[in-house]
């Protein structure tokens, strides 16, 4: 199967057990609307796609990473319902529709991001099969940890502290570790961690995330500059509104190229031990190029 072919093959398996989440819940006022509203709004998936995958090249089963895929999903789509917030970014269109917030109001918006949060554990440990108990125990770790204030949350305080002050290139670096690198690397890693790797995967793994998901904010941030509104679905200059020091402000479109090809190409490197990377290498390359 070729990159596209399996590309989609994984977003059409993610969507449907995203779909399937929450079917069969008890209704509680309108939460699960507003939980499913966001979550299933599409996006590029690329984090469930690294579990997938990872756990795929490290000579696992996809389907047992499945849910652990889905769990990483709904915490990242659970940090873009607070993200748009008014008392955050307060942003009005997420992937080319209303926020969440403008849908349902403040208090369900910031109650769904809560309810997907928590389900991301729920709907990893109810589908966790006949997975060993010690490598469910590994990954909900690894989630947790990279979904905290010692990650992503952490990342997202550093951003509005950031918000009007000159920050240099290692303060915009370390914030985007955080903020968008460290859940990016916990997707990766968990997967690898539900086929078995050994701790040499797992550091390869996590070195190509990392890697990648600098590449993939830097990309980010230029697209903000010269990005089209209508293919990212959100507003672009957002950055400059909100007075952030970002890779473009600091490096400019051309110096953020160049570090956006370095980076692909040490991606590219950290998976030189396993023996069919094909498809990771492909999609660092992918995520290089894209447009929205």
């Amino acid at each position: 199967m070729n990159f596209e072919a399996r590309l989609a093959a994984d977003k059409a398996l993610i969507e449907e057990a995203l779909k399937g989440a929450f079917r069969g819940r008890t209704p509680r006022a309108d939460i699960y609307d507003a939980m499913n509203y966001s979550l299933l709004a599409g996006g590029k998936r690329v984090r469930p796609i690294l579990t997938l995958e990872t756990c795929r090249m490290c000579g696992g089963d996809p389907a047992a990473a499945l849910p652990f895929a889905c769990a990483v999903e709904m915490i990242h789509t659970y940090s873009l319902i607070h993200d748009d917030l008014p008392c955050m970014d307060d942003d009005d269109l997420r992937r080319g529709r209303p926020t969440n917030h403008k849908v349902y109001g403040e208090a369900t918006a910031v109650l769904a991001g809560d309810g997907l949060l928590t389900a991301a554990f729920e709907i990893a440990l109810e589908g966790r099969g006949d997975l060993a108990p010690e490598r469910v125990v590994e990954a909900l770790d690894c989630l947790a940890h990279a979904a905290g204030a010692g990650g992503m949350v952490g990342g997202q305080a550093l951003d509005m502290a950031g918000e009007g002050r000159s920050l240099t290139q290692s303060d915009v670096e370390e914030l985007q570790r955080f903020k968008t690198g460290a859940l990016i690397s916990a997707a990766a890693e968990m997967g690898c961690i539900v086929a078995g790797g050994d701790e040499e995967d797992r550091q390869a793994v996590r070195r190509y995330a990392g890697k990648l998901g600098l590449a993939f904010q830097i990309r980010d941030d230029m697209l903000d500059v010269t990005g089209d509104e209508a293919d990212l679905g959100k507003p672009t200059g957002s950055d400059a509104r909100g007075e952030k020091t970002t890779f473009v402000t600091l490096k400019g479109l051309t110096g953020c190229a160049q570090m956006v090809e370095k980076l692909t190409a040490e991606a590219e490197e950290a998976l030189s031990r396993f023996e069919h990377p094909e498809f990771l290498t492909a999609l660092a390359h992918e995520l290089v190029d894209r447009t929205n």
